[in-house]
């Protein structure tokens, strides 16, 4: 039987593309290149509710996808750490959504992500023996490299004096996009992979080898 829940990841990237591009073109002189998204639904936007909302049926559907992959994890013999770590995205976003920039824990819960970041890494270590997911733990070490590069740009803001921020800053939007594309990516990816296997899992001895 299929394991629907894991299309929620695919559903998850598309509510979060289309629903930053749809808001942000509703906001005149919005620069996708040189602001970040969290300026979308700051304090003072016209689209705050409209962006929390976004954002909160994206930790929704983050949720059940985290549940979907826990399930599949269990049944092929593999640790479900994976989706704990996704799972863990549901609690930040929520945050980010709830405490609109420039609100204290609005960043809080933003560096908060960073766990949920490691996604990637824990899939390709836990998937690894796996025979039939050879090409997604390739993808996920890929997808957990261009993560954390994209962190190290964006954490670069913690030293305003440095040389890293003087070329982030101006482009910081494309920076975060770049963080938010990669995992968001690998998410869809993944979930549209392992629900085309989810029905022909059978745990045995050779999976849990």
């Amino acid at each position: 039987m299929k394991n629907y829940r894991l299309l929620f990841g695919p559903l998850a990237a598309v509510i979060f593309l289309c629903g930053v591009a749809g808001l942000a073109a509703q906001l005149p002189g919005y620069s996708h290149v040189h602001q970040t998204v969290s300026e979308i639904g700051e304090m003072d936007s016209p689209l705050r509710v409209a962006f929390a909302l976004t954002l909160f049926a994206v930790a929704a559907c983050i949720f059940v996808f985290a549940l979907g992959l826990r399930e599949l994890s269990v049944q092929a013999a593999r640790s479900p750490l994976a989706a704990y770590l996704i799972g863990s995205m549901t609690i930040s976003i929520l945050g980010v959504a709830y405490f609109a920039s420039p609100h204290p824990l609005h960043n809080v819960f933003g560096l908060s992500e960073i766990i949920g970041y490691q996604a990637p890494l824990a899939f390709a270590i836990t998937w690894r023996r796996d025979s039939h997911a050879k090409r997604l733990v390739a993808f996920s070490w890929v997808a957990f490299v261009v993560v954390w590069a994209a962190i190290l740009a964006n954490l670069s803001s913690l030293d305003p004096e440095g040389a890293v921020w003087a070329h982030v800053r101006p482009v910081i939007g494309i920076a975060q996009r770049a963080l938010f594309g990669a995992w968001f990516g690998w998410v869809a990816v993944l979930g549209w992979a392992l629900y085309q296997r989810s029905g022909a899992t059978v745990p045995n001895a050779a999976a849990r080898s």
